[in-house]
């Protein structure tokens, strides 16, 4: 007698739970990081621009009747003094960055062995393991008119050197603060170059100068750009070099903000305005370097 077999009905693996829309897959991928820049960045500067609008408050007194007029005290000619020596200072350590970086970025990724690259970049970043205050301190005792520097100069009959809490002694250790992300960012953009060009434009018959400007740096420019705006906005914002190199006359935008915030003017509105101005420059040199440094590497 036969016994038919029970039919085994398969069932596909998705039956039986609810499918999610696929446009919900790239929300549930970038839901952690936008909560987290959400909280962190984003509710910070809508807290900041708010409290910008705000008239500034003192205790007892209204400083400004409204808060529009907390952007017009920036461009008072004392608050402009000190955004221009904040402009200065960041500027001319990323120029300085920039002269003394590539040429070590150049070296490390087209002169150097494979095997030691990495372990001399390393070695280049490895001040950025330390503090920022050890750092500034450090400076201090080379710059200081008993210092090392001086100790050295005098040895050998040149004469003492008086640049601590001056200009000098801010852009010095600014310059040493920003220089390894300079250098990390050249290299990391002179590591992908093609030597084939450089050997096709030594072939017919460029100079050396020749291939370093018509060739190598066209290709590394969207590198140059990132390593320049990196520098530059970190030197912006900087606190600990002109405040530890540069005394109280080296007062700067974040010194400026500080004050408004935990100093002894209290003036929060102030501060925010400040901070806002700041926030919309750095907004505005990203969106450029955005929109025209992919142009400028895809043309080369």
């Amino acid at each position: 007698m036969s016994q038919a077999s029970p039919s085994v009905r398969s069932e596909s693996p998705s039956r039986g739970r609810a499918e999610l829309p696929r446009w919900t897959e790239p929300l549930v991928l970038l839901g952690p990081a936008g909560a987290w820049l959400g909280f962190l960045l984003v509710i910070p500067t809508l807290l900041i621009i708010e409290l910008s609008l705000v008239p500034g408050i003192r205790p007892g007194q209204v400083v400004n009747p409204s808060g529009l007029d907390n952007y017009g005290l920036i461009f008072q000619p004392i608050y402009v003094e000190v955004l221009e020596r904040s402009l200065f200072f960041a500027l001319g350590a990323t120029i300085i960055c920039l002269l003394l970086g590539f040429p070590v970025a150049y070296w490390i990724a087209l002169q150097v062995p494979k095997r030691w690259q990495n372990l001399l970049v390393v070695g280049f970043v490895l001040p950025l393991w330390t503090s920022s205050l050890l750092r500034s301190y450090a400076w201090i005792t080379i710059l200081r008119p008993t210092g090392v520097l001086n100790s050295l100069l005098t040895s050998i009959g040149l004469p003492a050197l008086d640049i601590l809490n001056r200009s000098p002694a801010v852009l010095v250790g600014m310059s040493y603060s920003l220089l390894p992300y300079m250098v990390l960012i050249l290299y990391a953009s002179l590591e992908k170059l093609d030597r084939r060009l450089l050997e096709a434009a030594a072939d017919l018959g460029a100079t050396p100068l020749q291939v370093f400007w018509r060739v190598t740096v066209p290709q590394t420019l969207p590198g140059i750009a990132a390593g320049t705006l990196l520098v530059f906005i970190t030197g912006l914002g900087d606190f600990v070099d002109p405040e530890l190199l540069g005394g109280a006359s080296s007062m700067t935008a974040a010194r400026l903000i500080y004050n408004q915030f935990l100093g002894a003017t209290q003036n929060w509105g102030f501060g925010s305005a400040l901070s806002t101005l700041l926030i919309l420059a750095v907004s505005i040199a990203i969106a450029l370097l955005i929109k025209y440094g992919d142009r400028n590497a895809s043309n080369v």
